[in-house]
C-alpha cells in the first residue's frame, strides 16, 4: 500500500466509525480531532479497526503518531506496505 492508500484506509475507517462526519474535506496536516468530532473511544475504535482489517497493532505509546492524516501515512506506511487496501465505504 502506498502512503496515499494508507490515508484512504484511515479515512474509510473514520467513515465507518463516525458516519456523520465529512471526511472528504480533511486536511492532511491538521489534527483529526481539530477537524472532526472524535472522542477517545472513537480513536480507540480506529486503532481496533486497523488491527481487524489489516492486522496492524499500534502500541498505546504510539497513539500520538496517528494525530493527522499525514502522520498516519508516515507511521502506518511501513506497517502496511504489503497489505491490500480494503474499503468499506467506497
Amino acid at each position: 500500500m502506498t502512503k496515499d492508500e494508507v490515508k484512504e484506509a484511515v479515512k474509510d475507517i473514520i467513515a465507518t466509525i463516525a458516519p456523520d462526519e465529512d471526511i472528504d474535506g480533511l486536511n492532511d496536516a491538521d489534527l483529526l480531532r481539530d477537524q472532526i468530532e472524535l472522542d477517545s473511544m472513537d480513536f480507540l475504535d480506529i486503532v481496533m479497526e486497523l488491527r481487524k482489517r489489516y492486522g496492524v497493532l499500534v502500541p498505546e505509546d504510539d497513539y500520538s503518531e496517528l494525530g493527522s492524516l499525514a502522520s498516519c501515512g508516515e507511521y502506518l506506511h511501513p506497517l502496511m506496505t504489503d497489505k491490500e487496501l480494503k474499503l468499506q465505504n467506497a
